[in-house]
């Protein structure tokens, strides 16, 4: 067995090696024993597992609101900017007709 079989057994039956068939297990045992690489894939799938199944991380109460709130605010800023007019003049520059 090779690294891309074991994550094959792993992919089709989990990391747990009671769930795999006794032949397999065996040489899957015998690769995590000779393997850092194997060893590391074991271990990745079992964290990402563990990720998996830690409770979800609750938002704190009120965050949406607070995000649409500055989206608004950010949008009506914005909108506001465009429709001032823009004094393209410089304030030392004096009126003065064109033309």
């Amino acid at each position: 067995m090779d690294v891309a079989e074991l994550e094959d057994l792993i992919d089709r039956l989990g990391e747990d090696p009671s769930r795999w068939p006794d032949d397999r297990r065996l040489a899957a045992e015998r690769l995590l024993q000779e393997s850092a690489a194997a060893r590391a894939l074991l271990a990745q799938v079992r964290a990402v597992r563990e990720a998996l199944s830690a409770p979800p991380v609750r938002a704190p109460a009120g965050l949406a609101d607070r995000i649409v709130a500055a989206a608004v605010r950010a949008e009506t800023a914005k909108t506001t900017a465009k429709t001032e007019p823009a004094d393209d003049r410089a304030p030392s520059e004096p009126a003065t007709p064109h033309g």
